[in-house]
């Protein structure tokens, strides 16, 4: 392709003028400065980072209740991040593994009444269509039930069924047969 001068002259002049763009001024800051408009402060006065304490974050200290209660509040948050639960063969049965995480849910749901959940059930592909349709629906019963239990409302649970439709993993081994029978929380 063949540039006239012209394109080769506009293409050098914009190349130095992005390096002198990007140069520095040569201006250097004190350790510690945050720049003109930025202070180490909040409004009250209170140090917010950096500063003499070193404290970092807080504009005041948490007091021990209200550190307990962020801890409290980060590990529920942690553990809805949990939105599958698996089941043994043939049973519908919450492992007691997953109570604490179905806990952490259905007080999210108290705590959200505009919150809903669609409870998805599936199983293995052993057995027959119908029998794993039944059992997918008795293990998102059961997922509901505990939930309700636990202080969300009925109204914000759907339940559904797939049985061995919708699996998780292809293959008929232990391994995939154990990722397959499990109950999905999937929030709208």
């Amino acid at each position: 392709m063949k540039l006239s001068m012209h394109t080769k002259v506009l293409a050098m002049l914009l190349s130095a003028g992005l390096f002198a763009g990007c140069s520095s001024t040569g201006e250097t800051m004190d350790e510690g400065a945050y720049g003109s408009d930025v202070a180490p402060v909040d409004q009250d006065g209170s140090t917010v980072y950096g500063g003499d304490d070193e404290g970092g974050v807080s504009s005041s200290a948490l007091t021990e209740e209200e550190r307990m209660a962020a801890e409290e509040r980060a590990k529920m948050e942690a553990l809805r991040d949990i939105t599958t639960f698996y089941f043994d063969f043939d049973t519908a049965e919450i492992k007691p593994e997953a109570r604490d995480v179905l806990v952490a849910h259905a007080q999210y749901l108290a705590n959200n009444p505009g919150q809903n959940v669609r409870l998805e059930g599936h199983a293995d592909e052993r057995g027959t269509k119908e029998y794993n349709l039944a059992l997918g629906e008795r293990r998102a019963n059961a997922v509901q039930r505990f939930l309700i239990v636990n202080g969300a409302s009925r109204g914000q649970i759907e339940t559904v069924s797939y049985g061995e439709e919708k699996p998780a993993v292809m293959g008929s081994s232990e391994s995939a047969w154990a990722q397959n029978r499990r109950v999905e929380l999937v929030f709208d």
